[in-house]
Order: C-alpha cells, then sequence, then structure tokens
C-alpha cells in the first residue's frame, strides 16, 4: 500500500502551500519593497523549481538532460529581456 500513496507529490504540494504562505506574510508584516520583492523573486524561483521537478516529472524522463538545458536557456534569454528592459528604461540607454 506504501507504494501506491503519492509521497513525493503531496510533500511538494505541502511545500509548495507553505512557500505560497510565505509570500503572503510579506503583505502582513508590510515588508519594505525592496525585502518584499526580494522575498518574493525567490519563492516564486523555487516554487517553480517544485512544480517543475515534483508534479511535471522533469527528472524521471530518459531525456532530462535536454529538458533541464532548454529550461537554463528560456531563464538566460528572458534574464536578458528584463534586464536589458530595465536598462533601458533606467538609464536611456539606445542604439
Amino acid at each position: 500500500m506504501k507504494e501506491l500513496f503519492p509521497a513525493k507529490q503531496v510533500w511538494g504540494f505541502v511545500f509548495s502551500l507553505i512557500l505560497t504562505f510565505v509570500a503572503i506574510l510579506v503583505y502582513f508584516f508590510n515588508m519594505s519593497k525592496a525585502t518584499g520583492m526580494t522575498i518574493f523573486i525567490l519563492t516564486a524561483f523555487i516554487q517553480a523549481a517544485v512544480q517543475l521537478v515534483v508534479f511535471m516529472h522533469a527528472r524521471e524522463t530518459d531525456d532530462s538532460k535536454s529538458i533541464f538545458m532548454t529550461l537554463y536557456c528560456a531563464i538566460f534569454l528572458a534574464l536578458i529581456t528584463v534586464f536589458g528592459t530595465i536598462l533601458c528604461m533606467i538609464w536611456g540607454w539606445s542604439y
């Protein structure tokens, strides 16, 4: 019976709830903007990793290496886009 109980998924769900609760505490404790955004970003990335590994079974396939390589490339491109946009908006840098 133990092998039929999805313990990994239950723990992933509980951990996701804890991360969501931590993010909600930022609002209730009225933290500063910098502290709040840091906690939001950290909990969001950790929760995305939990979702990917636990619920989308990224490590359980034969081509998990390509899945994670694609993920790393997507994160890299997203960071370039976000920081490039911030660079243009804050410092007015243009071609």
